[in-house]
């Protein structure tokens, strides 16, 4: 359904494959949710999400619930994204170490934008 909402004719399975590779569950596509661990179950939600190649990719708190192991491969991924096949993440997180991936940092308190020197736990590249 989603392929056909994107308006994306059929499923690039090189593409599928190589976006499962770089997430590590390449070995692991053809196993219903409740076979997945939490951080499996994750990457393939960020798998299923850039499979339909989008321009922006839109990633709340991508690391929230998992290990350290798993949120590195979750950022690597968002990473790659952007350097490799050409894609804008936004990512909102509570995670300094997470944020540094960006390339730009926006930081907010109390739901206005505010200067990184304002805010000293959070310091860029």
């Amino acid at each position: 359904i989603a392929h056909e909402i994107a308006g994306v004719n059929g499923l690039d399975r090189a593409y599928l494959q190589k976006i499962a590779q770089m997430l590590g569950i390449a070995g692991r596509l053809n196993h219903r949710p409740s076979e997945l661990s939490g951080g499996e179950q994750q990457r393939v939600a960020l798998a299923r999400a850039l499979i339909n190649k989008p321009a922006i990719v839109l990633a709340d708190e991508p690391t929230g619930n998992l290990d350290s192991k798993n949120s590195e491969i979750v950022l690597r991924m968002l990473r790659q994204s952007n350097k490799e096949l050409g894609q804008t993440v936004l990512m909102i997180t509570h995670n300094p170490e997470a944020a540094r991936i960006g390339d730009r940092i926006i930081h907010m308190r109390d739901g206005h934008i505010v200067a990184p020197e304002e805010d000293p736990q959070w310091h860029t590249k």
